[in-house]
């Protein structure tokens, strides 16, 4: 990630373990021919997520929801899972912490990423419909959980608010098909298009997490304005070899494809800024859901610091020395409470010091550790730790992601063996058809089972 005038991010290769990634220099020369495919993907119309074409008319949709529409509410009720609901979390999480601070007054979100019966139930009685949006997310517009959730979010809206109902629903669904769109056409529901080819899990700067971080008040078109400095340069159709190996992105897919052919296959995301640690979760989804395919992949490993340096961090720097790391912290934090005169001796290192100094020396520890560990490690070190960075973070991993897939020969925006658990789940509650999926339910359930008291 490149410096600005008056910012500085940037990608610390110093402990990336080159030396020890034996296909790194063979991959690097597949630079053209990356270039070459990422030039005709976006022409095809099958990279939004890099090209976003769909960005203006949707900047101006939100200024208008955001001075209107969505002024009228104090809660959103977010309807999605997957890539539908981790970003805006991460979003809230990062950039709203108020609502999970004592005392919290302002705007709340809730997200339903779930089906867990009881707090769906606890969220409808407590919620006051009058000044409630429910946000329903689903590009398909037939995702299980998520409608399952719609259809009684739906029965309490009109229970409650019986002549404006539909005024309370804002879906984010496929343009043209699906069961939200034909909701959509039926009642006059307000929506909001999920353009082709974009999927969940690449989607989370589009209205996807867009709409939550207008509503909350965030800076939304600072994320807007990070993501496409990084990932504009992808899109560019004059992209050529020389400028892709360039990108901080090829770099990182180079990296994470060598450590896999050198038998890394965990890939620890360590964040040392506690308010973004939802970013850990956001990036586990992209990276399993787009690289694990036909065998192969590495396994994403969300961590926050200081908190799992107290829990899974003795198997990193101790355990099987098949991990790598990337490493996010900011330059600078708050300084925090000074710490009080009257520490007992063996305390006095911390006198004349300020709470806000532990993180960073936490994390400079944690990550000579790992490096001492020979843990091979790439740290992400953000000047500011604003939306403008959120963003440039976002489209770099996605970008990461997406050539590092092709790097492995699979298809990074599929996610078959997915969509396979969804059709025995529809078959289990007894959806038409499914005849294969029925005969394999029945023999899993009523086959020899080997089942012991505890």
């Amino acid at each position: 990630m490149t410096a600005g005038s008056k910012r500085q991010d940037i990608l610390d290769w110093t402990n990336a373990s080159w030396e020890r990634l034996p296909a790194s220099a063979a991959l690097r020369q597949r630079a053209g021919e990356m270039a070459e495919k990422l030039a005709g993907e976006i022409k095809a119309g099958k990279l939004p997520f890099l090209a976003t074409p769909f960005m203006a008319a949707l900047e101006k949709d939100l200024a208008e929801l955001e001075s209107g529409f969505l002024a009228r509410f104090e809660h959103m009720l977010l309807l999605g899972i997957g890539g539908s609901a981790l970003g805006a979390r991460a979003l809230q999480k990062a950039f709203a912490p108020g609502q999970d601070l004592p005392g919290h007054t302002g705007k709340s979100i809730w997200i339903m990423d779930n089906v867990d019966a009881a707090v769906l139930e606890a969220h409808l009685d407590r919620l006051p419909a009058g000044k409630t949006l429910v946000y329903v997310v689903s590009k398909s517009g037939d995702t299980i959980e998520t409608i399952g959730q719609y259809f009684l979010v739906k029965a309490w809206l009109k229970k409650a608010l019986p002549q404006n109902w539909k005024d309370h629903l804002l879906l984010n669904t496929d343009e043209k098909k699906g069961y939200l769109r034909e909701e959509a056409t039926t009642f006059g529901i307000r929506t909001l298009p999920v353009p082709d080819n974009l999927g969940g899990r690449y989607s989370a700067i589009s209205a996807v997490g867009l709409v939550p971080a207008a509503f909350l008040g965030l800076d939304w078109r600072g994320l807007v304005r990070g993501f496409q400095a990084v990932a504009a340069p992808l899109a560019d159709p004059k992209l050529d070899a020389a400028g892709l190996a360039a990108h901080p992105s090829f770099e990182f897919a180079v990296w994470g494809k060598a450590l896999m052919d050198a038998g890394y296959l965990e890939l620890i995301t360590f964040f040392y800024i506690p308010a973004w640690s939802s970013f850990a979760d956001w990036f586990a989804q992209l990276w399993a859901e787009s690289l694990g395919k036909d065998g192969m992949g590495s396994q994403p490993i969300p961590t926050v610091g200081a908190t799992d340096q107290h829990s899974v961090n003795q198997m990193f720097l101790d355990g099987p020395r098949n991990k790598a790391c990337l490493f996010v912290e900011r330059a600078t934090g708050p300084e925090g409470l000074p710490f009080p005169t009257d520490m007992p001796a063996i305390f006095d290192y911390l006198q004349g010091k300020r709470f806000g100094e532990l993180l960073p020396a936490e994390a400079l520890g944690t990550r000579m550790g790992l490096t001492q560990s020979q843990v091979p490690l790439v740290a992400l070190r953000l000047g500011v730790d604003d939306a403008v960075a959120a963003g440039k973070m976002m489209a770099l991993l996605g970008a990461a992601t997406l050539l590092t897939g092709w790097l492995m020969g699979i298809n990074p925006v599929d996610q078959p063996a997915v969509e396979l658990g969804k059709r025995l789940a529809k078959a289990r509650l007894g959806a038409s058809g499914l005849a294969e999926e029925k005969a394999q339910l029945s023999a899993f359930t009523t086959g020899g089972r080997d089942e012991r008291g505890v």
